[in-house]
């Protein structure tokens, strides 16, 4: 039998067939084995699988084969350093949940995990909340990343959950599409995803000072079907969100902006620095390239530590 994973809470899996039948699914401790897989989790939500149901429990089955991703998004585990931990697979885009306040989502954050979406070939969107809360400071702030971002390629929407303004233009982009949500603890995952589909009812968490809704509760990544078609993928607040397998040389082909410039460079080898003859640079230069893209970039190379074998 087949059955696509709605839910992952490390040992066992919620498997839903087409038709509907629902399974408590797990893995025998030899399948991982000969798996060889390096993540903390062999299995993820958005996995299509095959297993056979157990004869003596009923609604209990065995995984016996993962069918290959079309894609997946991870992140560097937060208990292993050397391993990844990925948060979900067979995805057709990411909405990324963002706040300028309470808590303020840093461009750091946003960049790495716009970086692994490229990685993986998948489109994403940002989707700032609590506008609300915005001050002159924030509005500029939030024109500014929605010009920079834009101008890339990104969608960015803004919307205030406490005042139920901006929704509307939100909800078409779902349509037929498997979304995977995700953010920062705190800036609104649960009460967004119970705004979509009321009768999901996420707990959330009031903290106080702050406006809106609170923490996000969700310990594991689970999967809703939308009532007007696609599905959604809630994941678990990140506190930070730490690239896996992009090497230095690599990481300039994961922005946008600055792909179509890398064969104009001197050096085959540039990584955009302190090279000669570097288009990236002339770019920046020349406001072709936005100066806080670049920070951005110069940061997260700095940060990415080389494999030693």
């Amino acid at each position: 039998m087949e059955g696509l994973v709605y839910k992952s809470t490390g040992s066992w899996y919620i498997v839903k067939t087409a038709g509907g039948e629902i399974y408590n699914a797990r893995i025998k401790g030899k399948f991982k084995i000969d798996s060889d897989i390096t993540s903390t989790n062999p299995v993820t939500v958005g996995d299509i699988i095959s297993f056979e149901p157990e004869e003596d429990t009923a609604g209990s089955a065995i995984i016996t084969h993962i069918h290959k991703r079309r894609n997946y998004i991870n992140r560097q585990s937060p208990s292993h350093k050397h391993l990844h931990h990925i948060i979900a697979a067979n995805i057709d885009q990411i909405l990324l949940l963002c706040t300028l306040k309470e808590p303020r989502t840093s461009q750091g954050f946003i960049d790495r995990f716009l970086i692994t979406a490229e990685a993986y070939h998948i489109p994403a969107v940002l989707l700032f909340n609590k506008s609300d809360l915005f001050r002159k400071k924030e509005v500029e702030k939030y024109e500014q990343w929605k010009e920079m971002y834009e101008a890339i390629g990104y969608k960015v929407l803004l919307i205030s959950l406490l005042k139920n303004e901006g929704l509307d233009a939100v909800n078409d982009i779902f349509t037929n599409k498997t979304t995977l949500i995700s953010g920062h603890s705190g800036v609104g995952k649960s009460s967004f995803i119970n705004r979509l589909m009321p009768s999901v009812a996420l707990k959330t968490q009031e903290v106080s000072g702050w406006s809106g809704k609170g923490l996000h509760t969700t310990t594991f990544a689970e999967m809703y079907d939308l009532p007007l078609g696609g599905r959604i993928i809630d994941t678990p607040g990140i506190r930070e969100f730490g690239l896996v397998d992009i090497s230095k040389q690599e990481l300039s082909h994961y922005y946008p902006e600055m792909r179509n410039l890398l064969s104009q460079c001197q050096f085959n080898n540039c990584l955009h620095t302190s090279e000669p003859g570097c288009a990236v640079k002339e770019a920046v230069a020349n406001g072709e390239i936005h100066e806080d893209r670049y920070v951005s970039y110069f940061n997260i190379l700095e940060s990415i530590e080389e494999k030693r074998y």
